[in-house]
C-alpha cells in the first residue's frame, strides 16, 4: 500500500509545488504509464535500450516495497506521478569494494526516472535529496548508479548534488558512486536550490501582475474594502479584481460574484471572507489557477485550517496567514499594498516580517518616523506556510533589501532558519524581537498563534549562533535598526562620550558600562588635541566634558578628532539645551553637515530634549541616530559592536573527532529500546557503552549485586588514598543525592559493607545493584548535558554544576552540531566562566579536554535522535583533565528527522 503518512510537499526549481511520498505496489500502473509515455530516446537512456518490456519490469519492482533493503519515492503533481526514485541495497560482497566507508556501512544501487514534460525543472534532484535522507536513516552510506556515458543530464544531476561523487567508465557505460555522508558543501547546495525555488514561488505573492480581493465589501470599514482601497491608493499598476456577489463594482473596481467567474486568473488573491467560507474559496482559487493567497480572516477552527492548507498544497498556492494584516511591496513597478493598515509603507530598503499584525503596524510606523523605507512587508499571522525563512531568502535575492526586521513568535524549522540566517546576516543585519521570554509570554504566544513554546535559552542559542541581533522590545529593535541603517559598524567596544553637561556624561557612561561597552582613558596626545579646540574649563578625560559654553565649531573639532582616533571605536555625543544652545538637534545637525570626510567611527547621539525616542539627523556623509535615553543609545551601540565581532570571525567548522563509532552507537541505543520499547533512563552498562562509542572518558566503575561483590570491586578500584564511592541503582532513579543513595569517602572493607547494608535495608526491595567508583579528584564543579527540544532539536548545555545547578541556572546552550566557535562561546558564556581561566590564582582548567567533552556530546546528540536527555553532573574540571563521575542518559523511541530536507511546512 502507498504510505500517505510519508507525503510531504516541496518546491521545484521554477516554484511549482509537488508532493513526495513513498511509492509501493499501488503505484504499479502509474509507474508503467510514466515509462510508456517516455520518448524512445529517453527510454533508451534510462534502460540502455528501447524495449517497452522494461517499463513492465520497472513497475513490477514496486512489489518489493515491503521488503527490507528496498525503498521507492514518487513525485506527484495534480495527482499524476511525474517521477520515481528507488534504491535496492547491495549484498555485503559488493559493499567490500568501498574500503573508505565506516565499518558496518551499507550500500545501495539507485535508479531515477522523470516524465518527459518535467525535465529541467528539478524533479530528479528533489527526489534524490529525499531518497538520500531516507537512505541515511536506514544506515546506507553510498549509492551506485549506472548510466550511459552519453546521458549527460543524469550524470550532471549526480555531480551537482554537492556530495562526494566518483565516476568509473567501462566502454559506453559509466558507474557513479555517491558517498552519502552529509557535508557542508551538500547542505550549501541544498540551500541554494531551495533558495532559488523559494524565490520563484514567492514572485506571484510579492510581485504579482494581477490581484483579486475576495470579500471586497461595499460597507465602509470592512476589511476587504480597506484592502482594495489600499491597493488602489498605492497605485498598483496591474489588473485589480474584486469578488462580491452583491455588487457589480467596489470602489470603481469591477466585481464578479465568484472566483470562478472572474474575467481573468489573478496571480494573487486576498481572502477577506468569514472563516467558515475560507476552505471553499481557497479551493475555488486553486481550481482557477491562482498562484498565491493572503488570508486576512481569523478564527479558523482546526478542520478549516487543515482544509485551507490542503487546498494550497494540492494546487501549489503559497499562503500568507491566516489571521494577518496583509502584505506590501512598495518598490517602483510593483506598488503593492494589500494590507488594511492605515498608511501606505514608503519604498526603501528594510524588509519587515511580523507574526503579529499590531507589531507589524508599530514597526512600519517607527520606520516611517525614521525615514527608513520598506522593500517589502509581510504580516505572517498564523504562519501556515510562508515563514521568516522564506522572507530572508527573498530579501537576500531581491537586490534591494539591506536590513531585515523580524517579529517571530514561533519557528517551524529552526535549523533551516539558522543556516539561512547565518548566510543572510553576513550580507545584511537581521534584527528580531525576542518575544515569549517569560512563561506568561509563551502562554500568550501559544494562544495568539498556536506557537510551540520554546525556552529563552533555546531561542538565544539560535539567535547567537545565527548572528541575529535579538532585542527585547519593538522600541529597542527600532533603536538598533536606526544605528545599523545609518552608521558604519564599530570595530570594537571602546566608546568616547562627549557632552556639554557633566550629569549627562555620567548617565551616558553608566549606560555604556551596563551595556558591556568600555570607556577607555584617552592618551595624553589626544587629550592635548581636544583641549586645544575646546573652551577653557573643559576636561578631556572620558567622558569629555566640553562645558555648556562649547560652540558649534568647537564641538565639530572635538568630534573630528575623536571620530578618527585609534583610541576609540565609537563616539557618543550627549547634549542638553543651554542658554548658549537651546536646540541641540539643530546644533548637532549643523556640526555633522560640516563634518570632515575623514570621520570613520560610529557616531551616535543622546539629545535629552528631543520628543521622539529616536530620530535620524542628517550629516554630510551619513545620518546619525539621536536618542532621548542614554541606555537606548548604549544598547544600540552594543548590538552594533556584537554584530561587528560576529562578522569579523570566520564561519566555524564542525571538527572531525577521532574514536567515534556511530554504527555501534545506533546498535547499542536500539538494543536498549528493544528491551524497553517505551524508553527510559539507560542502565549503567548502556550509558558506558554509548559514551565509549564517542570517546567520552569515564571514571572507572564496577557493578555489584551483593555485599561481597561490592567489597571485591572496591578493592580492585582503590586508588590514591583508597577511598571509594557507592551509588545505589534501580531503574528510574533520577536524583541519587535527593534519595540519599550515594555514599562518599568510603575507606576500608568495613565502611563499604556498612554502606551496602544501609542501601539494602532502605532500597533492597527495588534496588538492582550498586555502582562502585574510586573517589574522583575534586575540581571546578560543572554541568554538561544534552536535551532534545521538540522544535529546535538537540541542544548542548553547559554551566555551573553540583546540587544547586537548577537553582542558580548558570547555564548556556548552543544548537548541535557545535562548531569550533560554538564550543568556545559555550564555555565562555556562563557567569562561572572566569573560574575556568584561573580566577583567584588557581590556574586555568584543561580547556582542551573540556572542549572535547562538549564536542563529543554534540556529536552523540546529532547522531542519536533517541537520545532525549544527557546529564553529566558534576563534571570536575582541573588543570590536568576533566572527570565525569556521574552520567544519566534518557533514551526514547525516536526516528531521525532531517532538518535540512527541502519541504514545505
Amino acid at each position: 500500500m502507498t504510505d500517505e503518512k510519508s507525503r510531504v510537499h516541496a518546491l521545484l526549481a521554477d516554484g511549482t509545488t509537488v508532493s513526495i511520498r513513498a511509492a509501493g505496489p499501488d503505484d504499479h500502473d502509474g509507474v508503467q504509464r510514466l515509462y510508456e509515455e517516455m520518448s524512445p530516446e529517453n527510454l533508451r537512456l534510462r534502460f540502455f535500450g528501447a524495449s517497452r518490456r522494461s517499463a513492465e519490469q520497472a513497475a513490477a519492482r514496486l512489489a518489493k516495497a515491503a521488503l527490507p533493503g528496498y525503498r521507492a519515492l514518487g513525485a506527484e503533481h495534480a495527482g499524476c506521478l511525474i517521477g520515481i526514485a528507488e534504491y535496492e541495497e547491495l549484498p555485503e560482497a559488493a559493499t567490500e569494494a568501498f574500503r573508505d566507508l565506516p565499518s558496518g556501512s551499507r550500500t545501495a544501487e539507485v535508479a531515477l526516472a522523470v516524465a518527459d514534460p518535467w525535465h529541467h525543472r528539478g524533479v530528479g534532484t528533489l527526489l534524490l535529496e529525499h531518497l538520500i535522507s531516507t537512505a541515511r536513516a536506514d544506515g546506507v552510506a553510498a549509492f551506485t548508479a549506472d548510466a550511459l556515458a552519453e546521458n549527460h543530464e543524469v550524470l550532471k544531476v549526480f555531480a551537482d548534488l554537492g556530495l562526494r561523487t566518483s565516476r568509473h567508465f567501462d566502454g559506453p557505460e559509466v558507474r557513479c558512486i555517491v558517498r552519502l555522508a552529509e557535508t557542508d558543501d551538500y547542505l550549501s547546495s541544498v540551500e541554494e536550490r531551495g533558495r532559488a525555488a523559494d524565490v520563484a514561488s514567492l514572485r506571484p505573492l510579492l510581485r504579482p501582475q494581477s490581484v483579486a480581493v475576495v470579500g471586497a465589501g461595499r460597507r465602509p470599514g470592512s476589511v476587504g474594502r480597506a484592502v482594495l482601497r489600499n491597493l488602489r491608493g498605492a497605485g498598483f499598476p496591474g489588473r485589480l479584481l474584486a469578488v462580491n456577489p452583491n455588487a457589480d463594482a467596489v470602489l470603481g473596481v469591477p466585481a464578479s460574484p465568484t472566483v470562478g467567474s472572474l474575467p481573468e486568473t489573478p496571480d494573487l488573491a486576498v481572502l477577506a471572507v468569514p472563516a467558515p467560507e475560507i476552505p471553499a474559496v481557497a479551493e475555488d482559487c486553486g481550481k482557477r489557477g491562482v498562484h498565491a493567497l493572503v488570508v486576512v480572516s481569523a478564527g479558523l477552527d482546526e478542520g478549516q485550517a487543515r482544509a485551507l492548507l490542503a487546498h494550497c498544497r494540492a494546487y501549489g498556492m503559497r499562503l500568507v496567514g491566516p489571521n494577518c494584516l496583509g502584505i506590501a511591496n512598495p518598490e517602483d513597478g510593483t506598488r503593492l499594498d494589500a494590507t488594511f493598515a492605515a498608511a501606505h509603507p514608503q519604498p526603501g530598503t528594510a524588509g519587515v516580517a511580523a507574526q503579529s499584525g499590531g507589531v507589524g503596524i508599530a514597526l512600519l510606523g517607527g520606520l516611517a518616523r525614521l525615514g527608513i523605507g520598506v522593500s517589502s512587508f509581510v504580516s505572517l499571522g498564523d504562519k501556515y506556510d510562508v515563514s521568516g525563512n522564506d522572507l530572508l531568502q527573498w530579501w537576500e535575492s531581491d537586490e534591494r533589501t539591506d536590513l531585515a526586521l523580524l517579529h517571530l513568535e514561533s519557528f517551524g524549522n529552526p535549523r533551516a532558519f539558522s543556516r539561512t540566517a547565518r548566510r543572510v546576516t553576513r550580507r545584511m543585519p537581521i534584527l528580531t524581537v525576542d518575544a515569549g521570554r517569560t512563561d506568561a509570554g509563551r502562554r500568550a504566544a501559544a494562544s495568539h498563534t498556536a506557537a510551540a513554546a520554546t525556552t529563552p535559552l533555546t531561542r538565544q542559542a539560535l539567535f547567537t549562533q545565527a548572528g541575529i541581533t535579538a532585542t527585547r522590545s519593538v522600541s529597542e529593535l527600532l533603536e538598533s535598526a536606526a544605528l545599523l541603517h545609518a552608521q558604519p559598524l564599530p570595530t570594537g567596544r571602546r566608546v568616547a562620550v562627549v557632552t556639554n553637561a557633566g550629569g549627562a556624561g555620567v548617565l551616558a557612561a553608566d549606560a555604556c558600562a551596563e551595556a558591556g561597552l568600555t570607556l577607555p582613558p584617552l592618551g595624553a596626545d589626544l587629550v592635548g588635541d581636544l583641549l586645544d579646540v575646546l573652551p577653557r574649563g573643559a576636561t578631556a578625560t572620558n567622558p569629555v566634558d566640553a562645558t555648556a559654553a562649547v560652540t558649534e565649531d568647537q564641538l565639530g573639532g572635538c568630534l573630528d578628532r575623536l571620530a578618527t582616533s585609534e583610541a576609540v571605536d565609537a563616539v557618543l555625543v550627549a547634549l542638553v539645551p543651554t542658554a548658549v544652545s537651546t536646540a541641540t538637534g539643530d546644533v548637532l545637525s549643523r556640526v555633522l553637515t560640516r563634518a570632515t570626510a575623514r570621520r570613520s567611527h560610529t557616531v551616535a547621539a543622546v539629545l535629552l530634549d528631543q520628543e521622539q525616542p529616536v530620530t535620524l539627523l542628517s550629516g554630510a556623509t551619513a545620518a546619525v541616530p539621536a536618542y532621548t535615553d542614554p541606555q537606548a543609545a548604549a544598547r544600540a551601540l552594543a548590538h552594533a559592536a556584537a554584530r561587528a565581532a560576529w562578522l569579523a570571525r570566520p564561519p566555524g567548522t564542525v571538527p572531525d573527532l577521532a574514536g567515534v563509532d556511530t554504527p555501534r552507537a545506533h546498535t547499542v541505543a536500539q538494543a536498549y529500546l528493544d528491551r524497553h520499547p517505551e524508553g527510559g533512563l539507560a542502565d549503567p552498562f548502556t550509558c558506558a557503552e554509548l559514551l565509549a562509542c564517542y570517546g567520552i572518558a569515564q571514571l572507572p566503575w564496577a557493578w555489584a549485586e551483593t555485599e561481597d561483590e561490592a567489597v571485591c570491586a572496591a578493592e580492585r578500584l582503590r586508588d590514591g588514598d583508597g577511598r571509594v564511592v557507592l551509588k545505589a541503582y534501580w531503574p528510574g532513579l533520577v536524583h541519587k543525592t535527593q534519595e540519599d543513595a550515594v555514599r562518599l569517602d568510603l575507606l576500608g572493607e568495613a565502611q563499604v559493607r556498612a554502606a551496602y547494608r544501609d542501601f539494602d535495608v532502605r532500597f533492597g526491595h527495588f534496588m538492582t545493584g550498586v555502582v562502585i567508583q574510586p573517589l574522583a579528584a575534586r575540581g571546578t564543579e560543572l554541568f554538561a548535558g544534552v536535551v532534545q527540544d521538540e522544535v529546535f532539536g538537540p541542544l548542548v548545555l553547559f554551566g555551573l554544576g553540583g546540587t544547586a545547578t537548577q537553582l542558580l541556572a548558570d547555564h548556556a546552550a548552543r544548537l548541535a552540531p557545535l562548531t569550533d566557535h560554538d564550543v568556545h562561546d559555550l564555555i565562555t558564556a556562563p557567569r562561572c566562566a572566569p573560574l575556568l581561566f584561573g580566577y583567584g590564582g588557581s590556574g586555568p582548567v584543561d580547556l582542551e579536554a573540556l572542549e572535547q567533552l562538549l564536542l563529543r556530546l554534540s556529536r552523540m546528540a546529532s547522531d542519536l535522535p533517541q537520545l532525549a536527555e544527557a546529564d553529566l553532573n558534576p563534571v570536575f574540571a582541573r588543570p590536568d583533565g576533566v572527570t565525569t563521575p556521574d552520567i544519566r542518559l534518557r533514551l526514547l523511541p525516536r526516528r531521525a528527522h532531517d532538518p535540512y530536507l527541502r519541504r514545505l511546512r
